[in-house]
């Protein structure tokens, strides 16, 4: 489980303690704002503040004992980094402790991007975990192997992915906001950074939003992406956040669409869909790229997070 948001009573000694620690220095403040644009080793982060990497790790370890990071290890061709990326987007503090108003609560999952129910793909497509190809590139039919839900990277010219989220612990529960998020990009024949594709998504069968993606992103390595990933193939995406209220829907922060929570049906069943793909009659059929938490810039997959009460 990932956690994106943290909402804490003013009666939460402990967790409040470690984070009153953690931004208690400009350092830490620091690196949490690098780390807002994307994931860095504990060297990257030393050279850019020009500091020392033991000091740097000092910072780094205080940061993720609050929970503001997470640190993974990352192979390279001269070993193993720890690369570092920001665990938080927003952090709440309540001061009515003991208030008979219900507090507001979330809770977070990552969905792997290879745990598809339905897809249809057209070359040229493909898949990859951390450590090879997995679905042969170009063999549409192979996309539902078992070997899917290893995947790290998938992409496709054409077709879709969706998927189905768990909504079960949902019922019982006054929603305020559900939120998706992703990083992706668009698919051309090895990168082509000005490469548009009109990226469509829907939920639960109804259409949301289109993202029209700039460009199939590479000329420089994606910070999570394995040595024996080719410099000349996609190398990392944009984050795009679907955030489904009471009131609207918003892509990243533009309203894009009235539907709701309630019209939605996302309490509703033990499921619902999302799907992410490329219209038969969209403007820009670029394709589409979708990062695991081991590909691209940011450590992440689907991710799915509820606020509620």
């Amino acid at each position: 489980m990932s956690i994106r948001d943290f909402h804490l009573q003013i009666t939460d000694e402990d967790e409040l303690q470690n984070i009153v620690q953690a931004l208690n220095a400009s350092i830490r403040r620091k690196i949490m704002v690098m780390l807002n644009t994307s994931s860095y080793s504990i060297a990257e982060i030393a050279k850019k503040l020009n500091l020392p990497i033991s000091t740097v790790s000092f910072h780094i370890n205080i940061l993720r004992n609050a929970g503001f990071v997470t640190v993974t290890v990352k192979r390279n061709t001269r070993g193993n980094a720890k690369l570092i990326s920001r665990q938080i987007d927003h952090f709440a503090l309540d001061f009515n402790a003991g208030n008979s108003e219900p507090e507001n609560k979330t809770f977070s999952m990552e969905i792997p991007i290879g745990s598809f129910s339905d897809a249809r793909a057209e070359a040229s497509c493909g898949m990859a975990d951390a450590n090879d190809i997995i679905i042969a590139d170009d063999l549409p039919g192979a996309f539902f192997s078992p070997q899917r839900f290893s995947a790290q990277i998938i992409w496709l010219s054409k077709g879709y992915l969706e998927y189905r989220i768990p909504n079960y612990m949902l019922h019982d529960k006054q929603i305020n906001s559900i939120k998706l998020s992703m990083e992706i990009c668009s698919e051309a024949p090895n990168y082509k950074n000005d490469w548009e594709s009109d990226i469509t998504f829907w939920i639960n069968g109804t259409e949301i939003a289109t993202w029209v993606s700039p460009g199939d992103f590479g000329g420089r390595r994606g910070r999570l992406n394995p040595a024996w990933w080719s410099d000349y193939s996609t190398q990392y995406g944009v984050i795009k956040s679907l955030l489904i209220t009471q009131d609207c829907v918003y892509l990243d922060e533009t309203p894009v669409s009235t539907q709701t929570v309630k019209k939605l049906g996302l309490q509703e069943g033990d499921y619902f869909t999302f799907r992410i793909g490329i219209k038969p009659d969209a403007k820009h059929q670029g394709g589409l790229n979708l990062f695991g938490e081991r590909f691209g810039d940011y450590a992440q997959g689907l991710v799915y997070s509820v606020d509620y009460k």
